[in-house]
């Protein structure tokens, strides 16, 4: 009598939501009868499990159901055939208790150096490459052993063992050792990772052709155990951070997560993925994050999965995660998927970008508030700098300090909120970012971005091609000037920055006056907004007829300063902008339109959806 699947040595079954096995067997006997089992726990025999039938022999194979045997163990189980005393075996040492296939690629698998490998546990196994169960210990990937084609063709051939042991720790061990610690139950992972993989090879359709690919080894795996597991961990991405595939990985991700589901029929089978963390080397490679942002919205798409940031840990060589943080990320995870499956009350899911927005502080600079979900305790950095956000546009948008407050970190900026509306945020961005912002439960904040920091608004960019005039007799505060009727010499100037920066020419110059001059069409009827920033007494003009008159404007030049409304028929228009010299104290003028009156569902579908004013330059 041998048993080819559901119950060997070591192993751990699967538990169901009563606390009891239910497991299913099969094998090879050339007897005919009821198939009897018998449970023993050291010397008793475990209640009802006494040489009970569990199953049926004939055609030289049998199918058995070992349901009841209550978590924890070790057991020994004896199957027999009743009436054919030579056709029984035994197993000893199986433990009841969850268990968790781990996939992916090299981090998956292990690569960080093996001084650091997580401690045994006795009530933690692992299944190991061999198909052979044993106590969980690195390396659980053990190639030079593995029974499936697939995974010896990619390790091109047979592989030797290794005569020492350098880098194999993966976060399997410290997981199923942390998840123990959480439930107090016996935990087993099954191995199923393998390094330098796309989400091409674990693509399930594959199995159609291809006896020998990775997702097919994965279900072998599983089926080889009863086709019972209590969820998936999962550490991959790096090999489609590239622009030939980059875009299908959220697609390749929920097909594979269905199909898996499916295999282990339970529609909702938890699953915890690691978002990528760094890599040293590959330069400008915008698709790295592109994969870290479509991890971190994956919940949107595939129920019951949570993503465990690990932008924080070291690296023991360009792109593998380190022992000793591979071990703290099987602890975040393991602590992830115990919030996800309600195994622990106290774990919160891992920490979840929940928004931004714009404040502007006392001195008229933006601080954008970036606020997180499930964060544990408070956000902190370790008593150093909290570093790991950026902001980009066309223009760089400096974050001169960051302060932490609760479950929010605060930007401070060095612009306005005009300056920054249109501006997205990252976090951790690039392929080698320094991120050190966690909580207090040591769970770090997700990669990010891009994220736009202000709200779906209508506004061109800030006017930088301008008519100036020469500087002419200044007004004291402009309360007597005119709209000049087109008596004005005027010459374009196209100035670096968002700001008209006149300080150089106006600080020496006494009591002096300067007209600035736009002329935009509207190729429709418009609703708009000119958006004014100004450090001088001013005097606006649109179409000749005077709007603002403002002759207290003083440092600093602040963009949101006044906001003009008007309409705007169709056609060009015109405005006219005259700046007092404050006696050389004024500096210069931001301007900008902002288009008025559109839906936030036409604002949400972008520029292209609605027509603009355009700036004649």
């Amino acid at each position: 009598m041998k048993i080819t699947t559901g119950l060997f040595d070591h192993m751990v079954l699967q538990r169901t939501p009563r606390n009891v096995s239910d497991a299913s067997i099969t094998g090879e006997t050339s007897a005919i009868g009821k198939v009897q089992a018998r449970v023993r726990k050291g010397s008793k025999t475990v209640k009802g499990l006494d040489w009970k039938t569990v199953g049926t022999a004939r055609d030289g194979s049998f199918e058995a159901k070992l349901a009841g045997v209550p978590v924890g163990g070790p057991y020994t189980v004896e199957l027999r055939v009743d009436g054919a005393p030579k056709q029984s075996v035994t197993v000893k040492d199986v433990l009841v208790g969850d268990v968790w296939l781990i996939g992916g690629q090299s981090n998956a698998q292990g690569c960080g150096r093996y001084e650091h490998a997580e401690k045994p546990h006795p009530q933690v196994r692992a299944f190991f490459m061999s198909d052979t169960w044993g106590v969980a210990k690195d390396p659980i990937h053990n190639m030079w052993e593995t029974v499936d084609e697939v995974h010896i063709r990619l390790c091109g051939g047979n592989v030797p063992k290794p005569k020492k042991i350098t880098h194999s720790v993966g976060p399997g061990v410290a997981f199923g050792v942390e998840m123990q610690k959480i439930t107090k139950i016996p935990q087993g992972v099954i191995a199923c990772a393998h390094g330098g993989t796309s989400m091409d090879q674990w693509n399930p359709a594959r199995r159609e052709s291809e006896a020998s690919c990775l997702f097919g080894a994965m279900i072998r795996r599983l089926q080889k155990n009863g086709n019972k597991v209590a969820g998936l961990v999962w550490y991959q991405g790096e090999s489609d951070a590239n622009e030939q595939v980059v875009n299908k990985y959220t697609d390749a991700m929920v097909d594979m997560v269905q199909v898996l589901r499916d295999e282990a029929k339970d529609a909702k089978l938890p699953v915890a993925i690691v978002q990528l963390s760094r890599v040293l080397g590959w330069g400008d490679r915008p698709e790295w994050n592109s994969i870290q942002e479509q991890q971190r919205t994956l919940p949107e798409k595939i129920k019951n999965l949570v993503v465990v940031p690990a932008i924080d840990l070291t690296l023991d060589d360009t792109i593998h995660v380190g022992g000793p943080d591979m071990n703290r990320l099987g602890r975040r995870l393991a602590h992830g998927m115990a919030a996800l499956t309600g195994l622990s009350k106290k774990d919160r899911k891992p920490i979840e970008f929940k928004s931004v927005k714009i404040e502007a502080d006392p001195y008229g600079f933006a601080e954008i508030r970036v606020k997180f979900n499930n964060v544990a305790g408070e956000l902190k950095s370790g008593g150093a700098r909290p570093t790991g956000f950026a902001v980009r546009g066309p223009d760089p948008a400096p974050i001169y300090d960051v302060t932490l407050d609760g479950d929010e970190a605060v930007l401070h900026m060095c612009g306005t909120r005009s300056q920054i509306q249109r501006k997205f945020l990252y976090y951790g961005f690039g392929t080698d970012p320094y991120c050190n912002i966690t909580d207090s439960a040591d769970r770090s904040l997700p990669v990010l971005g891009p994220v736009p920091v202000g709200a779906c608004e209508a506004r061109t960019d800030f006017v930088r091609s301008i008519e100036v005039s020469e500087l002419l007799e200044g007004a004291g505060k402009l309360e007597s000037v005119q709209y000049p009727d087109g008596t004005l010499q005027m010459l374009r100037r196209k100035f670096v920055d968002d700001y008209w920066n006149m300080h150089a020419e106006l600080m020496n110059a006494g009591d002096r006056l300067v007209f600035f001059r736009c002329h935009f069409d509207c190729p429709e009827d418009m609703k708009l907004a000119a958006r004014l920033g100004y450090d001088g007494p001013v005097k606006v003009w649109i179409d000749g007829e005077e709007k603002l008159h403002d002759p207290s404007g003083i440092n600093p030049a602040v963009p949101d300063k006044s906001m003009i409304k008007f309409d705007a028929p169709a056609g060009r228009r015109e405005i006219l902008i005259a700046l007092g010299s404050n006696n050389g104290a004024a500096w210069g003028v931001f301007l900008q339109f902002e288009r008025l009156g559109l839906s936030k569902d036409l604002l949400e579908k972008g520029a292209e959806a609605f027509a603009m004013p355009k700036i004649v330059e």
